[in-house]
Formats: structure tokens, sequence, C-alpha cells
């Protein structure tokens, strides 16, 4: 049978784990304490890790990440994500074209709509995103709103001031 492993950081006590297991963010982090702490005590590293839990190899990994970075090991780590589809470049691109407004001629359509920068995004850079993507997208851009009222092309700007309606100031 292997060797045991040990907590060779000892900065804290069996009784500062529960102590700080109690004011942790996450119950895993907490539970994760609790059994060290057993651990700290001399309990068998079997029921050190039944009574919170996990298994005996899962109870072994955490003393290892413990020794190695302290109770900050012991909490989950986050994901990095998925690679992203567009470049920093190729984003700003887009923020400029939503910016702009589309071409009549090029996209057909006089206000953007996500199915219609999924389209552009396709052609311009051979990359299909999803609508949901390019509302993501949009959102880490900070576009709340893909585009402003359209206008018509040959619409009188004078004619439509000249028939508004006016209030009278009392």
């Amino acid at each position: 049978m292997g060797k045991s492993v040990a907590i060779t950081r000892l900065d804290l006590s069996a009784d500062d784990l529960r102590c700080r297991a109690q004011r942790a963010g996450s119950i895993e982090a907490a539970r994760r304490m609790l059994a060290l702490a057993l651990v700290l005590e001399e309990r068998p590293r079997i029921e050190a890790a039944r009574t919170c839990g996990m298994d005996r190899q899962t109870l072994r990994d955490w003393v290892h990440r413990y020794n190695a970075e302290g109770l900050r090991g012991l909490s989950d780590r986050k994901p990095p994500g998925g690679i992203p589809k567009l470049t920093a470049e190729q984003e700003a691109e887009v923020a400029a074209w939503v910016r702009a407004g589309p071409d009549l001629a090029e996209d057909g359509v006089v206000r953007w709509r996500r199915k219609d920068l999924a389209a552009r995004i396709e052609r311009r850079f051979g990359i299909v995103l999803a609508e949901r993507s390019v509302g993501a997208l949009l959102k880490r851009l900070a576009f709340r709103h893909v585009s402003v009222r359209p206008q018509h092309p040959q619409q009188d700007i004078q004619a439509l001031e000249a028939h508004k309606k006016t209030s009278l100031l009392w």
C-alpha cells in the first residue's frame, strides 16, 4: 500500500480551517477545508474523505493543491471557455459596420438584424456565426440596439419638418 500524502502547509490549524470553512464563498471549498481539517487531526484519509463526500484519491488531489496554493487552491477554477471565432480586428470591423448601418446595395436591407450581420460576416470573413452568437458579439461590443430607425433614401427632410405638429407655448 502506498504512503499517505501529508499536508506540508502548516500555516493554518484544523480549527483555523474550520473557521475559514464557515466563511467560505462556496460549499465545495468549505467541504474541502473540513476534509483537510480532519486530515490535520490525523484521522484516516478514507474516513476524512467519506465524511466530506469524496473518495480517497480526490482528497489526495486536494491535499496537493492546498500544499501548492493554500486556501486559494481549494476553490473551483473557472474554465477558460471557447476560443472566439473572430479576431479583435474583425470585431472592430463589425462594430464599424453596425455604427455605419447597412449598405442597401451590398446587404439588401435598410436596418441591421442579427441574421443580416451573420450573413455579412460569413461573406466577408468566411466565418459562420449563429444569430445567437451575433447577439452575444453585439452585447460584448456594447451595442444595446443594432440600429437606429431607418429612413427612406428618397425622404425629404424639409417636408417632414414642415409637416410636424407644433404646440403653442403659453
